[in-house]
């Protein structure tokens, strides 16, 4: 950033990423990716029923194509509610991006802090899904250049079976939970 107005103290964007995991491990992630402003532009619930619209049709489409494009990943469930989105990506084996892992951790804790910074699967496959449906999206709403997905997004790791099946489960319950929800445009609490 070249702003005159750039200050690192306050403009410095912390990360959400677990601090030295290794996102580039094999695994599964549960990951949330929500529409800028909580606008409900991916469709309805109704009556505890999900109903995608075009928009949605195209966010389903691009996560579909997920693994086509990152041979090594699987999908797992998912749910595309109104103004967000919740998908597990499992990543199959180790992905190598940069400088080797073993020559970062010789190096002691700053050099391992850097490497964990680097671009990563997880991130890879997250910035070329938020890309392509802001892409194909915004070329139906005719609004070229218009950010569509917040910023960042959150991602859970998923550790063992059990865990990975209250998410499933979680995933599929979500629509009759839409009222509830904590991304609800209506809900001000905020609270996850």
């Amino acid at each position: 950033m070249t702003s005159k107005n750039y200050n690192p103290e306050i403009h410095n964007r912390r990360s959400i990423r677990l601090k030295y995991y290794d996102y580039n491990q094999a695994g599964a992630y549960f990951i949330t990716i929500c529409v800028q402003d909580k606008k409900c532009f991916l469709g309805k619930i109704k009556e505890g029923l999900n109903q995608i619209n075009q928009y949605g049709k195209i966010v389903e489409e691009i996560w579909n194509y997920l693994p086509i494009h990152f041979p090594k990943i699987e999908i797992d469930g998912a749910v595309i509610m109104p103004n967000h989105f919740h998908g597990i990506i499992v990543i199959n084996e180790y992905q190598k991006f940069g400088e080797s892992l073993n020559e970062s951790l010789a190096d002691g804790l700053e050099k391992r802090q850097q490497f964990y910074e680097k671009k990563t699967i997880l991130g890879s496959v997250i910035a070329y899904f938020k890309y392509q449906t802001t892409k194909l999206i915004n070329l139906q709403r005719n609004s070229p250049g218009v950010k569509f997905w917040q910023r960042n997004y959150y991602e859970h790791i998923i550790r063992n079976e059990d865990s990975l099946n209250i998410l499933r489960n979680y995933i599929l319950e979500n629509p009759l939970r839409w009222e509830i929800d904590v991304l609800h445009p209506d809900n001000l609490t905020g609270v996850w």
